[in-house]
């Protein structure tokens, strides 16, 4: 319950400052529409990227205690940065309420924001990677024990995100675009501080797993062992390879991995020769691998060619959530004559159907699905992960169809040359494709977290979930990238993306593009779940080993 009050918390604090941060950019530092859209995806990025950097510090030799110890420190620390470029006047420019020839942020006051994000990011990088692996340590992960349980951890643990995302698209985006962006950054930052003051408290409940060495000297041992023995010949019967229970028990307290047939030239590594291992003392591990730390190295790659299929779904929604503020902020957005829904809380509608697809998941889908699967999970996980790209093909299919509707709408009223103008059509044409989105979320990323986390060595799960922000790391800088030369190179005149007005861009014509990289990699994904081989485990019991 601590951790989960803290995760709250601090989910509470970054989607409060991120869901609107296009607006901050666009409205408060007066910058062009793509040029502060990539500021936010290199963000997301950069912040995906340090979790791999936090993951193999705290796999290696720090914990993953006292990685989100320091991590949440540092990104503290960045939240009050950046809420003090909104309350000192000389760290953002002058208001330009009109949006025409407004005064850019100065390479100072831009110099300053660089620096607050860099902080988050940094900070991110220590607590990404490892707060849901240390809530998972806290529990019984066991295939037998996770089968068992009537309720799924990682469905569980992305409805309690859900809460938190809800109350900060609503509540503090609310506040920052009707109050001051003081207290829409100051309320996250108090938040995050909460968060770790709540961590900190529950600190002598928690069960702290001891790190196990680093996972990337045990893959390149293995690498290496691998190549000396190049010419050996490994025996066909795989129980002569070399196996060593108690060399490998700090890294396979849950249970040890068996040998499979794939890749392997690798089992040329655990081939044993004369003299190289031992009862008085443990081998060279630069020249012989245990069968268990061979096979890590297997599961590594085998999860390799699955989990890149996410990095190009992040590539086509890495500017959604920024264009889809954007087309809000044109739309009729009154729901009563004195209240208009603030743009950025558009995104509501996209969390609900998480928090509410979450729920129907576990409590109508696997039930019902069960009957005919007989999987205690309903589904695999790769069937999930693939549900979730068609949901995604479909946002951006009726998303192009909306677009191509609300400017239509522009048009005939006489309002593609005036950006400050209310399009006359409601913004709840929204909906559909946000809905679809959450969908997509539903199955997509909650489906690649558990097969992260379940197909990875149990000595690497801090870097595989690290494996899940660096796919949104790639993807973010992919989608700079594309919209970066789309709007190069769509001309001055009708330009997809330009700088200020959306009434006289083809966002349509974007999303229509990022339609079709999403079928063919729909088409990659299929090829390799068809091929993937899940691992083979050996269960530790107290009394015997039980294989799965």
């Amino acid at each position: 319950m601590f951790l989960a009050v803290t995760e709250v918390c601090d989910r509470f604090s970054t989607i409060g400052f991120h869901a609107n941060m296009i607006t901050y950019l666009t409205q408060q530092l007066n910058l062009p529409l793509v040029k502060a859209s990539n500021i936010v995806s290199n963000f997301n990025g950069t912040a995906s990227l340090t979790p791999l950097i936090g993951a193999l510090i705290a796999d290696s030799f720090a914990g993953r205690f006292w990685t989100i110890i320091v991590g949440s420190i540092i990104y503290e620390l960045g939240l009050i940065s950046i809420t003090t470029t909104a309350l000192l006047k000389s760290l953002h420019p002058p208001p330009c309420p009109s949006l025409v020839d407004c005064k850019e942020a100065s390479s100072f006051q831009l110099s300053t924001l660089y620096l607050s994000l860099f902080l988050l990011a940094i900070g991110l990088g220590g607590t990404r990677p490892c707060v849901m692996a240390y809530a998972a340590d806290q529990l019984d992960m066991s295939k037998s024990c996770v089968e068992s349980r009537s309720w799924n951890f990682f469905n569980c643990y992305y409805f309690i995100l859900g809460l938190a995302r809800l109350a900060a698209v609503t509540i503090v985006v609310y506040i920052q675009d009707n109050v001051s962006w003081g207290w829409g950054l100051g309320i996250p930052t108090i938040a995050m501080a909460v968060a770790f003051m709540v961590f900190l408290s529950g600190s002598p409940l928690y069960k702290k797993v001891k790190p196990g060495g680093s996972p990337l000297v045990r893959v390149i041992q293995v690498i290496v062992a691998a190549i000396r023995k190049r010419k050996a010949v490994a025996p066909e019967d795989p129980s002569l390879l070399y196996q060593n229970q108690e060399l490998d028990a700090a890294i396979s307290v849950h249970g040890r991995l068996l040998h499979t047939t794939q890749f392997k030239w690798l089992d040329k590594a655990a081939v044993e020769k004369y003299g190289e291992a031992t009862d008085s003392s443990a081998p060279n591990l630069w020249k012989l691998a245990t069968v268990h730390r061979v096979e890590e190295l297997k599961s590594f790659l085998r999860l390799l060619p699955v989990w890149a299929a996410g990095i190009l779904l992040v590539t086509a929604n890495s500017h959604s959530s920024s264009f889809n503020t954007q087309q809000a902020r044109t739309m009729d957005r009154r729901l009563s004559n004195s209240f208009q829904i603030p743009p950025a809380s558009m995104s509501f509608f996209g969390i609900m159907t998480v928090i509410i697809g979450l729920v129907l998941y576990e409590r109508l889908f696997v039930p019902l699905v069960r009957r005919f699967t007989r999987n205690s999970a309903g589904i695999t996980y790769l069937q999930r992960m693939g549900i979730g790209l068609l949901f995604n093909i479909l946002f951006s299919v009726v998303a192009a169809l909306v677009e191509k509707k609300r400017r239509t709408v522009a048009e005939n009223h006489n309002l593609v040359d005036n950006p400050k103008a209310t399009v006359p059509i409601s913004v709840f044409w929204l909906v559909p494709q946000l809905s679809l989105h959450g969908m997509s979320e539903v199955f997509m990323a909650v489906g690649q977290l558990e097969f992260l986390y379940d197909q990875s060595p149990e000595s690497m799960r801090s870097i595989a979930l690290g494996l899940f922000w660096i796919a949104s790391s790639v993807g973010d800088y992919l989608g700079t990238l594309m919209v970066s030369l789309i709007h190069e190179h769509t001309g001055h005149k009708n330009n997809w993306l330009p700088d200020r007005n959306l009434n006289k861009g083809k966002l349509d014509y974007y999303y229509w593009l990022v339609t079709g990289i999403q079928a063919v990699n729909f088409v990659y994904f299929v090829v390799c779940a068809w091929c993937y081989t899940y691992k083979p485990l050996e269960e530790v019991m107290e009394e015997d080993s039980v294989s799965v």
